[in-house]
Order: C-alpha cells, then sequence, then structure tokens
C-alpha cells in the first residue's frame, strides 16, 4: 500500500500548483513502484541542485563541485534527459514534455546504480509543481530510510542529504557571458571544419545576440528564480557569487558547502563519533593551552623542565642546525629522560613554541644478550630508542 501523501503547503506555492504536483508525483510515485517493486526504490544518498543565472558557469564549476563532494558520476544534466527515447517517444507522439514528463524521467534516472552515493542535478526544478514534487520525493526517501534504519538493508536505504547551489551573477556580467560564449563557440567550430579535428558545439540561438540573453536572463528571474529560493525553507542552502574569476568563484564555493558531520552523516553513526572533537575545535585554542602548559612546566616541575631545555639545547639543536637547509631532521637517542611521558611532553612543547614541529616516536629493539646452552633459549634486553622527527621552514638556496 502505497504511502499517503503529505500536505505541503508553503505560501509561496499557490493551492492549485501544491494539487497538480500532488497529482504528478503520486502518478509517478505509484508506476516506480509498480515497475521496481518498493524494495529496490534505492535513492542517492546525497543530491546537489545545482541553478544559476544565465551565463553563471554552472558548466564550468560542475566538474569542481563533483570533486569536492567526492562524485564520481556525470552530472544529471535535466535538458539532456529531455533528448532520451522516452521524452523523444513523448514527443514523437505529438505531446509536450511537461511538468509530470519530467518528473517522471528523471525519478526513473535517479534510480540507476551509478548515483547511488550521490548525484549532481543541473536544471530541476525550474517550476514551483517541480519545487512540490521534488519536497514530496524528499519525504518519502526519508520514509524509506526510517522503514530499513534498524534491518539488514540499513546501508541500501541512508538519510537523504540535500543540497540546493545557486550560482549568482548580475544582469549585465549575464549578457557578456552569453554573447562571448556565443563567440567561442562560433570560432572553435570554425576551427573544426578547417581541421577537421573536435567536434561541432551547438550555439545557443540566445548567445548570438544580446537582446534575446537579456531575455533570458528576464525569464530566469522571473520563473526560475522564484522557484529555486522556495527551496531554502526546507533544504540547505548555497547562494554563490559568481561573478568573479573561475578561481575565485571555486573559493566561494568551497567555503560555502563545507563538509559538516551533524547534518549530513546518519544520526546515529553522529552519536557514535561526536564525543571526538573536530580538529578545528582543537586548533581553535591550541595556543593559549600551549602556553598554560609550559607555564605550569615552569612552576610545577622547574627541575626536570630544565634537563628538557638543556637536552634539547645541547643535543638536539646541534643537529637540527645542520639541517637548516632541507628543514627537516631526524634524531635517535637511548637518553632515559624521555622514559618520563610529562619530559617527552615538555620536549614537544618546547619546540613547539619555539616554530618548530616536533614529533616523538619510542621503538623497541630486542638486543639478544645469553644464550642458555640447556634450554637452547635466547635471553634479550629490550633497547628503547626515542626516534624524534623535527621539522620546520627550511632556508631557500639562492644560486647567482
Amino acid at each position: 500500500m502505497s504511502t499517503p501523501t503529505p500536505e505541503l503547503k508553503p505560501a509561496a506555492a499557490p493551492d492549485l500548483e501544491i494539487k497538480d504536483a500532488q497529482i504528478i508525483f503520486r502518478t509517478a510515485w505509484e508506476e516506480l513502484i509498480q515497475d521496481y517493486g518498493k524494495e529496490n526504490l534505492r535513492f542517492p544518498k546525497e543530491l546537489i541542485l545545482l541553478g544559476g543565472a544565465p551565463g553563471a558557469g554552472k558548466g564550468t564549476q560542475t566538474r569542481f563541485i563533483s570533486e569536492l563532494r567526492g562524485l564520481t558520476c556525470d552530472p544529471i544534466v535535466v535538458s539532456s534527459l529531455l533528448n532520451s527515447p522516452r521524452a523523444k517517444k513523448i514527443k514523437d507522439a505529438g505531446g509536450m514534455v511537461g511538468d509530470r514528463e519530467v518528473v517522471a524521467i528523471l525519478f526513473r534516472e535517479l534510480l540507476k546504480p551509478e548515483y547511488r552515493d550521490g548525484a549532481i542535478l543541473d536544471g530541476f526544478p525550474r517550476t514551483t509543481v517541480q519545487v512540490e514534487c521534488l519536497k514530496l520525493l524528499t519525504h518519502e526517501m526519508n520514509e524509506l530510510w526510517r522503514s530499513h534504519h534498524t534491518t539488514a538493508q540499513a546501508t541500501q536505504f541512508r538519510k537523504p542529504t540535500i543540497h540546493v547551489v545557486i550560482l549568482f551573477v548580475e544582469e549585465s556580467v549575464s549578457i557578456k557571458r552569453q554573447i562571448q560564449r556565443g563567440k567561442d563557440i562560433i570560432r572553435h567550430n570554425e576551427e573544426v571544419r578547417e581541421t577537421g579535428v573536435g567536434t561541432i558545439q551547438e550555439v545557443r540561438a540566445t548567445d548570438l545576440e544580446e537582446e534575446t540573453a537579456r531575455n533570458r536572463y528576464k525569464v530566469f528571474k522571473e520563473q526560475t528564480w522564484s522557484a529555486l529560493t522556495s527551496l531554502k525553507e526546507k533544504f540547505f542552502y548555497h547562494f554563490i557569487n559568481a561573478q568573479g574569476g573561475i578561481k575565485e568563484v571555486e573559493e566561494n564555493i568551497r567555503q560555502e558547502m563545507q563538509y559538516q558531520s551533524s547534518l549530513e552523516l546518519d544520526p546515529t553513526t553522529y552519536d557514535l563519533m561526536r564525543k571526538i572533537p573536530l580538529a578545528q575545535e582543537i586548533v581553535i585554542h591550541a595556543r593559549q593551552e600551549l602556553v598554560h602548559r609550559l607555564d605550569v612546566y615552569a612552576m610545577d616541575h622547574q627541575d626536570l623542565f630544565k634537563r628538557v631545555i638543556t637536552f634539547a639545547e645541547e643535543k638536539l639543536l646541534p643537529v637540527v642546525k645542520r639541517h637548516a637547509i632541507t628543514g627537516t631532521s631526524f634524531i635517535n637517542t637511548e637518553n632515559p629522560l624521555l622514559d618520563n611521558p610529562v619530559a617527552m611532553a615538555m620536549l614537544i612543547d618546547i619546540f613547539s613554541e619555539r616554530g618548530y614541529r616536533a614529533i616523538v616516536d619510542l621503538h623497541r629493539i630486542e638486543i639478544p644478550e645469553r644464550y642458555d646452552t640447556e634450554t637452547g633459549e635466547i635471553h634479550c634486553r629490550t633497547k628503547k630508542v626515542y626516534r624524534i622527527q623535527i621539522r620546520f621552514a627550511g632556508s631557500e638556496i639562492r644560486r647567482g
């Protein structure tokens, strides 16, 4: 039995469109259950909905976002899906590929195994009806996760994470980039025809005339923009300033989409791991805590602190200085001073305060001492060797 459709009525969506969306979604969902079986409706763990103004650089940034999120599959470009055999069949029969067909085709595409870990959706949703269908799909994906969470199939039905990534540029930038893209493609196609090398690319009509480019931007702002911005009520929403150069936009995306384990991990997984602090949490007060520890050493363990400083100054520093060019030195020592864990901690903190990166590793080596002629047993003693690694910014070699 299918799950009842939840009532989702954000103020921005007219009741008629919500009702249409519920009918469209329910039809598509029941077709999926009939064709695949509910136990096989395994959707992506992560969906990144990539939208943006014309000329904002969606095609350019798709690969970067994929690498940032660890996705190896190709993006799902909705406009390309509309050229699929299923869509062509509809058009050949005289039909129109509208919201109903887009939703049905897309849902089936999302079930492909290559998108199991995550997928980028380029060009969805674009209408209010598609937004509502997306919300209903997310509800059903969460229901699948809840119903399988404590079963043997839990790893097949993971809690979905939805990101909305909007690349935005102003109208003047959009028009300039659209026209430039048209010129670049025309130039590319001319070179292909002359040399016979490469592939002819399609030139968009909107990339040829300033007026048509302006109109395309206007359509985006009046139709698609409202649909995209309404998603911030329910999903992780990332508004990206895409007006700068490629590297600048990449950095904007990186900062905006920083990984957040509490939002993206399964709640059970996060609860098991939460006691391990994040690296940035440790780093925040690291300097103040280092200063505090050194002051405690000097006041509460003064004699031991002086011995460790003397050891560092007389035994380690001469070796470190000989490696001033490379900035890396490795020192082995059997000094029993380091048998004291407090002394070892002091040594690391002393070098850290002075701008070095010090690592101390203990190796135990078995040294044969005596052979028992009666039993044939070899008696060994344990030799402790402390391997100290000290790194720092080396000197640049200048050659005239």
